[in-house]
């Protein structure tokens, strides 16, 4: 870029930074990510649910404590009478109750002394195994993740902290705080940590008969199993977390690079003609959808823009043209005044100056009507017009004020098939501004009254043609060249009839009159009036406008 591209570039504030990331990208991703994180949710909720079933493993330990405390109480005993809990037929019971149940089971007498444990009993109910070190899997790796997972949220849970476990020599009923409840006659559980993933719970219940404690049962289980479930399901989770994360990041980039790209290329390129450059909007027309859209009009917005500056350029040029003419004859005159030598021919000289004068006044002032139209067909609120209200009005004021020196008007206007509320043939109306399209009409008119003889006539005619509404304006002039009948349109374009002073029109009025009738979507047309024998006999203007719905 060079240096003056630099400077107006930093006047305008256009150079934009270069982004890694474009923020778009960013707020497509993190709104595609906000949706992951109830997914993110299910960890905090599967701890709760883990919550839930090492409550429901402490029932079901309660619940067999109690069975097998009730069984020991009837059928371990003597004869009926007997409140002596029998050690042999004891164990003989819990050997067959934990085979079934597998949890260890322990029993303390009433002087709390253990008397029966189940590891001490003949029950093949424990496999112990060695298994030999492998190789770190990916198995292990997720593993790995989820440990460390799972202590984060043990620390961001804040659990409570629990008592460590540990076997002790001579295990006496003293050492557990459950035992000694049930043995004082109700009921206990606690749970300890085993490993940091792991623990134990205890449940004890009184052994009775007859309402008499005879001694403590005390189960035991450790929550290994509760863990690893709630574990796998959290690796589970994890996983689905990352696949899903994986996958919306690959489609939030890719949505970013459908969308964020075509609109950096289109901003870039209104950059480049802000500071001059090509004017090359990308074509992406192809997409339907906005972007595609957006394409297309900034791809039609630029067109148009060359189109009226390439007019603003042409326009200027002509402007300096006719200007340039009477400048010149007003300061050749001038130069000439100083030698003169007689008073006829500095009179003369003073009527040349006096004449292109007025012709500079004349050019400025329908240049400045031209230069305003613009600006007023853009911007102002298009109503009803009365068209035939309106040529009434224009023919009456002609009547009026030039009666004496003008041709003989003509105005016709074709009576509708419709009638008004008042009975009368309803009015012709257009959508449209009505200043504009008198004056439309009055430069027609003046243009017609310029071709033609006081005696002779000037027909304006209105009438429907199809959907439009159709203005005719005929005079008996001199008519139009035939190869200068599109030509008279063009801006300072001035066909005279002979004998008429030279720059008495400026050559905008049939200009000004195109340019209203296009942008009221309507067609101006100018054709020659011929009779019999395909003699020119005057000129005839037509005007077509939509016609506003009924």
């Amino acid at each position: 870029m060079s240096d003056t591209g630099i400077v107006k570039a930093n006047k305008y504030n256009i150079i934009r930074k270069r982004r890694l990331i474009s923020p778009l990208t960013i707020r497509i991703m993190a709104v595609n990510i906000f949706a992951l994180i109830f997914l993110g949710i299910g960890i905090l909720y599967v701890d709760q649910v883990q919550k839930t079933l090492l409550q429901s493993r402490i029932d079901e330990l309660v619940k067999d404590a109690r069975i097998m405390a009730g069984a020991l109480g009837e059928a371990a005993t003597g004869d009926a009478e007997s409140t002596v809990l029998l050690i042999e037929p004891a164990e003989n019971i819990l050997t067959r109750l934990v085979s079934v149940t597998n949890i260890r089971t322990r029993y303390f007498g009433v002087n709390n002394e253990l008397l029966i444990d189940s590891r001490d009993l003949d029950i093949n109910s424990v496999v112990v195994e060695n298994t030999m070190p492998r190789k770190l899997g990916i198995e292990d790796f997720w593993e790995i993740i989820n440990r460390e997972v799972a202590n984060i949220l043990s620390k961001i849970q804040k659990r409570d902290q629990l008592e460590e476990y540990r076997e002790v020599e001579d295990e006496m009923a003293t050492d557990y705080p459950e035992a000694m409840a049930a043995l004082a006659g109700e009921e206990s559980f606690r749970m300890r940590r085993l490993t940091p993933q792991r623990d134990i719970i205890t449940v004890a219940v009184p052994v009775q008969r007859f309402r008499r404690v005879l001694g403590a049962l005390m189960l035991s289980a450790d929550t290994g199993d509760i863990y690893l479930a709630v574990q796998d399901v959290r690796l589970t989770i994890i996983q689905l977390f990352c696949a899903s994360l994986l996958i919306t990041l690959t489609m939030s980039l890719f949505l970013a690079k459908t969308i964020v790209r075509p609109v950096l290329k289109l901003a870039r390129s209104a950059d480049n003609i802000a500071l001059g450059g090509k004017t090359d909007i990308p074509d992406l027309s192809s997409r339907n959808d906005e972007i595609g859209d957006l394409s297309r009009s900034l791809k039609d917005m630029t067109e148009i823009l060359e189109r009226q500056i390439d007019a603003v350029a042409s326009f200027a040029a002509d402007v300096a043209h006719e200007l340039k003419n009477p400048l010149t004859s007003l300061r050749s005159a001038i130069e000439t005044m100083e030698y003169a030598k007689t008073e006829e021919n500095r009179k003369k000289l003073r009527t040349i100056i006096s004449d292109d004068v007025r012709r500079l006044d004349r050019l400025i002032t329908d240049i400045s009507d031209v230069s305003r139209l613009d600006a007023e067909l853009s911007h102002a609120l298009m109503q009803n017009v009365n068209i035939t209200a309106l040529l009434e009005t224009m023919v009456d004021i002609y009547l009026t004020t030039q009666k004496e020196t003008l041709p003989h008007l003509h105005l016709e206007i074709k009576k509708r098939r419709f009638k008004s509320r008042d009975g009368k043939p309803a009015p012709y109306f257009v959508r449209g501004l009505e200043g504009q399209l008198g004056q439309v009409i009055r430069n027609l008119i003046d243009n017609a009254i310029s071709f033609s003889r006081k005696e002779g006539n000037i027909w304006i005619r209105v009438q429907r043609r199809n959907r439009m509404v159709e203005i005719i304006v005929e005079d008996e002039g001199i008519g139009i060249p035939e190869d200068k009948l599109e030509s008279i349109f063009e801006r300072f374009y001035s066909e005279r009839p002979k004998g008429e002073a030279f720059g008495k029109h400026s050559g905008l009025g049939l200009n000004i009159c195109k340019q209203v009738v296009e942008a009221h979507g309507g067609q101006i047309i100018a054709e020659n009036r011929s009779d019999d024998e395909k003699n020119i006999i005057g000129a005839r203007f037509i005007v077509l406008l939509p016609m506003a719905d009924d």
